[in-house]
This record gives structure tokens, sequence and C-alpha cells, in this order.
């Protein structure tokens, strides 16, 4: 047999031999109706296991992956206490089944999953969940419903352990001279914020227990709003653009363990990390806070620098062990994250603390331990040159807390940062100036640099917070990391 035909006959027996193409999988069913939404929400929710057991195995029959949020709800629910646990079981396992996420009943790991996922809920889901947490707070149901504008997925809101304004905000407090906090440590860790040409500082062991101060600082309405969760406290100019003052309050809610804040007057909640309307009536609207210059430092290095400044008092009318460490020195003493926040970046540890800037629409952050040793930084942030200052090394607080009792924890540090243009600089004859390289000398002010000859350049308000709060809201922000974690 000649070549050919032995090749021919090799082909021909492969082909005879091949196995019959096999049959294409069937569709996929339909998903559930939208008329049949409202029934499936209530047999969901209302008590009855029969009901329930049988909306899920409708859920199931239709493979309708839109209604995994639902099931994590319902999962989250009844670890709150407010669904039956009577079908939890079966809840977890329809979940399993729908998601392919064999991740049991680990409330983090199912939250944290989801956040990097696309799923959009069935039709009816926030007003469904906003009913759902009327169980714990009827003014969540105000807030949580399908018609407020949302710039965030309502399914990643969380609860953070309180009710609505559960954390009392200080309204207009009391204020005394720098010589009459005799009660404050110089070591121990404040806020220090400027406005209107004035300063004042905020003790953490305070607003450790508050979280929101609706003030006002030369003639500037602020609100100064500390997540806890975070490590990040930042000062807002208050002003809408007619001027009128914003005042916020504790909303009890969370995204990605970032505390949502509550404006009184329109009813949006607001981001505390980025300063944006996330949910409500200003959410359909392209509006930020603008942040105001603040720092994490000592009181004593604050009041050297500023002996003109004054301090919030500690009589603020509410009764709380005003002591360091209180309420949650564990948690900040902690590698660990209270509540769920995805781990989209993973350079540095969840906790460690990072300074970031986001500087028209460039965002860039820097580990606080690199920016103390350098302690002044000459960098970029996208085309922008800015120069960074850090000259009060890292906080440490020797305090108490509730559940361990001593704590020993960094709560930051004071970094500021300013524009620079074309210019290198290098700390000055003492810390409180800087020197460019042509031997110029400017000092360092809360709000600018001040140079030779009047020349003044921009402060740069940017941000102190845990790496995981900074990720999680700026997932691709540039960030100068150590050469051992690069």
């Amino acid at each position: 047999m000649s070549g050919k035909r032995a090749w021919l006959a090799v082909v021909a027996g492969l082909l005879l031999g091949c196995p019959e193409e096999p049959a294409p999988p069937p569709p996929p069913p339909p998903p559930v109706a939208d008329a049949e939404l409202p029934g499936l929400y209530e047999a969901l929710t209302d008590g009855d296991t029969a009901s329930e057991e049988a909306a899920l195995a409708t859920i199931e029959a239709a493979q309708d992956r839109r209604f995994i949020p639902v099931l994590m709800e319902l999962l989250r629910a009844g670890q709150m206490g407010i669904a039956g646990r009577a079908g939890y079981n079966q809840r977890l396992i329809t979940l399993e089944r729908l998601s392919g996420q064999p991740l049991g009943g680990d409330w983090f790991a199912w939250a944290e999953w989801y956040a990097t996922t696309d799923f959009v809920p069935p039709p009816g889901f926030a007003s469904w969940k906003g009913a759902l947490w009327s169980r714990i707070d009827p003014r969540f149901g105000e807030l949580l419903d399908d018609d407020h504008p949302a710039r965030i997925r309502v399914e990643e809101i969380d609860w953070g352990g309180v009710g609505f304004d559960g954390i009392p905000s200080l309204d207009e407090p009391t204020h005394v001279a720098a010589k009459d906090a005799g009660w404050l440590d110089d070591g121990e860790p404040v806020v220090g914020v400027a406005a209107g040409g004035e300063t004042r500082a905020y003790p953490l062991r305070i607003i450790d227990w508050h979280e929101l101060v609706n003030d006002s600082l030369g003639g500037v309405p602020l609100s100064l709003v500390y997540c806890t969760l975070c490590g990040s406290a930042i000062a807002y100019d208050g002003r809408t653009p007619g001027g009128e003052p914003r005042r916020f309050l504790t909303s009890g809610l969370l995204h990605r363990s970032n505390k949502l804040m509550l404006d009184r007057a329109t009813r949006t909640l607001w981001n505390q990390l980025t300063g944006k309307p996330v949910l409500g009536p200003l959410a359909a609207e392209e509006i930020e806070l603008a942040l105001l210059p603040a720092v994490v430092t000592r009181w004593g290095d604050w009041r050297e620098r500023h002996p003109e400044t004054t301090v919030l008092s500690i009589e603020t009318g509410h009764a709380r062990p005003y002591a360091p460490g209180m309420p949650y020195g564990a948690y900040f003493q902690s590698p660990q994250k209270m509540f769920p926040a995805p781990g989209l970046r993973d350079e540095l540890p969840d906790k460690e603390w990072v300074f970031g800037l986001d500087y028209e629409g460039e965002v860039k952050a820097w580990p606080l331990a690199k920016l103390v040793e350098a302690r002044v930084t000459n960098d970029w942030v996208g085309r922008e040159g800015v120069v960074l200052v850090a000259l009060e090394g890292r906080v440490q607080v020797d305090g108490r807390s509730p559940d361990v009792g001593r704590v020993r924890y960094e709560a930051g540090g004071a970094v500021r940062a300013y524009l620079r243009g074309e210019r290198e600089f290098s700390l000055g004859p003492d810390e409180e100036t800087l020197r460019d390289s042509t031997g110029g000398v400017w000092r360092i002010q809360e709000e600018v640099l001040l140079g030779p000859d009047q020349v003044l350049t921009e402060r740069l308000p940017g941000t102190l917070a845990y790496w995981f709060a900074w990720q999680a809201f700026h997932p691709d922000t540039a960030i100068d990391v150590p050469e051992e974690n690069e």
C-alpha cells in the first residue's frame, strides 16, 4: 500500500471511530418572574418555615443567581437574630449551591467574596432589606429603600451593632484654652485641626466615644468624623453650596467596615472616608465634602506648635469613662478587622497605617512608617510634586480596654503634605522649617508652607487610615511600599 493510501486509510479509520458530537447542554431554567418576587420576599421572612422552604426550593429550581445577595442577607439576619433560626441551615445550603462557594456560616468570607463580584439583586431588594432591618431599628427602613438613589451596592451595607444615632455626636461642644486642659497629658493623641486662621485639638479619648463632632472653627462650620474601625479621623468643611452648615449623625450602618454618616437635613448617607453621598437624595449629585487640614499627633507637640490653640472640653454633657483606650483599645491593638472589607490589594497588612492623598483624580498612599523614617519626603501624585513632612513620629498610647485591661497601641502620627512644584525640600534649621534646594527657608504652617518673600505653597489635606480601609475605597491607588513588601 502506498504511503498516500495508508494515510487515507488511517484518516478514514479515525473518522469512522470518532464518537458522535455530544448533545448540547439543556438551556438554564428561566429566572424567577418579577411578578413572583413580592411573594418570595414575604415567604423568606414571614416566620413560617414551610413557606420559607417552598420559596428556597423555587429559587434553587430557577438557579436564579440574583438571589445570592438575598440569601446572604438572610444568613446575616439569622446571625443578628432578626430572622428565624429554624430555616438557617437550608438557607445556607441553597446559598452554597447557588453561588458555588463552600463558605459555610463565615459571614466575613461571604461578604468579602461578594464585594469582588458583579451580581445584581432582584428588583425590590433595598426596600425588602429595609423592612427586614426595621426589626433592629424602624428608622433603618426609611434609609434603605429602592426609591433612593444609590452609588453603592445596598447589599454591602452592614449593621455596625448600634441603632440609629446610637453613638451620640457632639454638637457645638464647649472648648477651653490650652492652659485649662490640665487633665490632658502631653503624650496623649489628639486630632489637630486648622480652619479660618484658628486651631483646635480634639482628644481621641473623647472622640473615641462619639465619632462625630459638629463644630465651628474660625467661622468655618466643620464636622470632625472619626471612623474608629478604619482608624481615620477626618475634618470636613461642613458648608453647603448655599453656605448653610451640614450637620451629621451616626447612622449605625457601615459599608466595607467604614462609617456611614447621615446628614440630618436631607437624610442622605455619606461615606466617611471619601466624603461623598452614597445613598439618599444627594447620592444622585456629583458632590463631595471639602477636607480641612488635620493631623493626629501628641497633645504636647500640638500645643508647642500652636500655644493659642483651643481644645475640646472633657465636660461634654455625656457620662462616659473618657480614658485612653476606652472603648476600642483591644481593637486598635489587634491586627484583625471587626467587620468585613474586601482585600482588593495585598501590598501591606490590613491594619498597617498609611497616609493617602486624593488630588485632582490622582490617588496615592504611603506607609506611615516610611514617612516617619524619612521625615521629609519629596514625591509625586500623578504629575504634581508634593512634599510630605512627618516630624513628630508615631503616637503610642498606653491605656485600658474594658475587654483585656491594659493595652498599648499606635494611634497613627502627624503627616502634613504640601504642593512643591519643582522644588526639592529637606529639613530646615529646626523642626518648624524646611529648606529648599536654593537654601531658602520655608516655615511649616497648618494651612500653607510660607516661603521667602511671602511665597506660599498650598497644604494638601490627606487621610491617615488603616490600609484595608484606604484600598477598599481606592482600589487603583498608587502606593510607595517598603522594598521588603515589593
